[in-house]
């Protein structure tokens, strides 16, 4: 990973690193998978998976890389009742491929090819944003595989007209490829202000108040920092990933999928508003739960992670008629 070159001390490299060590310490493992088809996948992985307990596949969505999204979410809990697996998603951290396509249909089919390649052939799913797209369809094309299905923030009913129609902040393509793909930091900044419902960042604790206000001058030095060592390398691959779940999307077109599905999803939410999630729930009708957390926006398992955890932790745990319920 590149460092920056405005500061002598980075503290997206640092955070980055911390990160790092939080999954060592939950007896995760870095691994590399190269797939016959030209493409390498690295996933957090257990050190000793336990034959006995089931597996727990989280995706991230869009973001620095899988670490930094998911490490509130390493409780003990969860530590000990499953194998977890937390890939880097194509384009995000290592993992590449020499393949043109940029569906989540593929991004989907390379995560099951890389959980086979480790002998994992049943699993849950859980799914952020853009990893609740590739989640949905693992589940849709791989049914036996999945389990149970979480979709936290993810817009997998919306549709291309909808952005002409005003249902989202940008209205074309384009533009929300340049928002969720930030190259500058006022780019970055309005991400950050549209992903969060009150000013949230992750910076150390003990960095002063004023400092992690969205809109303070010196947020700024940060936000080109994490800009510099996060989103420059495979910018246009990312931004292709982008175009491929908008152009010409339907929901009429999305198959119905027949996995216990738990819908969580931000009362505030201004990338992926609320009608979508209850446009989800009618799709899928009765097999999901939608859960709407108050106080929260598109970044609710950052927002609020321990409501996040406490809702996984039950509908994960609960016997497969409760799950629906």
């Amino acid at each position: 990973m590149e460092k920056c070159l405005s500061f002598n001390f980075s503290i997206t490299s640092t955070r980055d690193w911390i990160f790092r060590q939080t999954f060592y310490s939950a007896g995760l493992r870095p691994s590399l998978t190269h797939l016959p088809d030209g493409t390498t996948m690295q996933c957090w992985v257990p050190h000793h998976p336990a034959p006995h307990k089931p597996s727990l596949l989280l995706l991230h969505g869009f973001g620095a890389n899988a670490m930094w999204q998911w490490s509130d979410q390493l409780r003990p809990f969860f530590l000990s009742s499953f194998n977890i697996y937390v890939p880097d998603l194509l384009f995000f951290g290592d993992s590449v491929t020499t393949r043109p396509d940029r569906s989540e249909s593929f991004q989907a089919r390379s995560v099951m090819a890389l959980m086979e390649s480790m002998g994992v052939l049943r699993m849950s799913v859980v799914g952020i944003s853009y990893g609740g797209f590739v989640g949905y369809s693992m589940a849709a094309q791989f049914k036996e595989a999945v389990e149970r299905l979480v979709l936290c923030s993810a817009g997998v009913c919306f549709e291309e007209r909808d952005l002409k129609e005003g249902l989202f902040p940008v209205s074309d393509v384009e533009e929300a490829a340049s928002l969720l793909v930030p190259q500058t930091p006022e780019k970055m900044r309005e991400l950050v202000k549209g992903t969060f419902h009150k000013p949230w960042w992750p910076l150390p604790t003990w960095f002063p108040n004023d400092i992690i206000d969205v809109d303070s001058p010196l947020l700024t030095l940060f936000f080109q920092d994490y800009v510099h060592v996060m989103c420059k390398e495979h910018a246009e691959e990312k931004r292709d990933l982008i175009r491929a779940i908008l152009k010409d999307r339907k929901h009429l077109n999305l198959p119905k999928i027949a996995q216990p599905t738990l819908i969580v999803w931000g009362e505030h939410d201004q990338l992926f508003p609320l009608e979508l999630a209850h446009r989800l729930k009618r799709h899928l009708e009765g097999n999901s739960r939608l859960v709407i957390i108050k106080n929260a926006g598109h970044g609710v398992h950052l927002e609020k992670p321990k409501v996040f955890y406490k809702l996984l932790k039950g509908f994960l745990t609960d016997t497969p008629s409760q799950a629906f319920y």
